[in-house]
């Protein structure tokens, strides 16, 4: 037996199966050499144990790296947000005024006419004639429309008829008076025994009854003249006149219609008319400025929209001097020139009062804080501490409050301040910001 030498491969015999392919020698001899050996050095192994080594201990460098990174990242982190807590916080801050200017009191009126009449009929009868329209200005006395009253035609007839025999009557009895005092005063003078004593009072009583009669017949008279006064009253009635100088806003007749005396609820009225120059403006005034809006003499501007809008002027003349007690409002009254008729009864307008100023102290209203204790401001002092007054406002111009206490004119008060300053904590005035801001106005 041979042992076989890694160093020297020994080199196989020849077989008799050998000697069969003897015909392709060139090809067995090539593929032997052409054969890739599978045997590996020894140093290989050593190589990929380095280079393991080597990488992970990159990686380890590389984690620990970033692991140094973070801590000190998150380090810095730490110390700014300690640092920003432990600052003051910042804010802003405005200075209070005192209100030199009063405030433009803006309220809802309604207008209405000076003088506003519903026209009924006097007399019964039936329209003759109508001679103005709905839109037409009118005088006072002017005729309006004619009414036909054969019923009062009749009994004015009628009436005069019996003045006139009631006067004949009194014809009558005065020449039946003249005649019995005549004869009275004749027995009454004649001597004692001539005519008997009961003649004589015959004579005197006949006299007094005379001037009975006289004196009733006179009392007709009168009864039956008052009867054609009152006849010829309604005849008046027979032309609807207007009662004032205005314009019809209404007419609801026509010729031929049966119209009744009286203002029942079951009588057509036959015009509505008002009077529009003046016009009256009714506002409802709030019990905050129900003092300065009392007097007479107050100018207001009435401000109206739509195809009539502009500007109108005018001034208090009344008001109710009490409040509503379900409203607490005031009802005043304005008055107001309307030459040219461009407003008219019923219109929704507008009324500006200038309220005078009460010397008061103006903040804007982003200083107010509502708590339930009440409403307070924070006041700034010169060490940048936070103190907290309570105050009471007077007057609410919207952007703008005037208060009655609490705080001075001068005074640094905070604006929108966070729920989280506490009272006699240190803040950090944002003065540039503070200057920025108008009075008034919100962050």
């Amino acid at each position: 037996m041979q042992l076989h030498d890694p160093q020297h491969p020994t080199i196989p015999s020849h077989s008799p199966e050998s000697e069969s392919h003897g015909k392709f020698p060139d090809q067995i001899s090539r593929a032997e050499h052409d054969t890739v050996s599978t045997t590996f050095s020894p140093d290989t192994g050593r190589r990929t144990k380095r280079g393991v080594v080597i990488a992970a201990a990159v990686l380890v460098t590389f984690f620990l790296a970033i692991t140094v990174i973070r801590y000190f990242h998150a380090r810095g982190v730490a110390n700014e947000g300690e640092a920003a807590y432990s600052a003051p916080p910042p804010v802003d801050v405005v200075t209070a005024k005192p209100a030199s200017v009063g405030q433009d009191l803006v309220l809802p009126g309604e207008t209405a006419a000076w003088y506003e009449a519903t026209i009924y009929a006097r007399v019964n009868g039936y329209v003759a004639k109508w001679m103005v329209d709905i839109g037409d200005h009118v005088t006072k006395g002017q005729v309006l429309a004619t009414i036909e009253t054969p019923e009062v035609d009749a009994e004015l007839q009628a009436a005069k008829a019996q003045l006139k025999a009631s006067q004949a009557q009194v014809s009558a009895r005065e020449a039946e008076a003249q005649f019995s005092k005549t004869t009275n005063e004749r027995w009454r003078d004649s001597p004692k025994g001539v005519v008997s004593e009961q003649e004589r009072e015959s004579k005197k009583a006949d006299y007094q009854s005379a001037e009975a009669r006289l004196y009733a017949a006179n009392a007709q008279v009168a009864l039956d003249k008052s009867k054609v006064d009152q006849y010829s009253a309604l005849s008046e009635f027979k032309s609807v006149k207007a009662p004032f100088d205005g314009t019809v806003t209404e007419r609801k007749i026509d010729v031929g219609n049966l119209v009744t005396a009286g203002s029942g609820s079951t009588t057509t009225p036959l015009y509505r008319m008002a009077q529009t120059d003046p016009l009256r403006v009714f506002v409802d005034v709030p019990q905050s400025a129900s003092g300065e809006l009392m007097n007479a003499g107050v100018p207001a501007e009435i401000r109206a929209t739509g195809a009539v809008g502009g500007a109108f002027h005018g001034k208090i003349v009344r008001s109710a001097e009490s409040l509503n007690p379900q409203a607490r409002t005031m009802r005043v009254e304005v008055d107001m020139p309307n030459a040219k008729h461009e407003l008219v009864p019923g219109m929704y307008v507008d009324v500006a009062f200038q309220l005078p100023p009460r010397g008061l102290v103006e903040v804007p209203a982003a200083a107010l804080i509502f708590r339930s204790s009440g409403t307070q401001v924070a006041h700034v002092d010169e060490q940048g501490k936070i103190a907290f007054n309570d105050v009471v406002i007077a007057r609410d111009n919207g952007s703008l409050v005037e208060l009655a206490s609490g705080v001075k004119p001068g005074d640094r008060l905070v604006l929108n301040i966070s729920s989280q300053i506490a009272s006699g904590q240190v803040v950090a005035v944002n003065e540039a910001a503070a200057s920025k801001l108008p009075l008034g106005a919100k962050r």
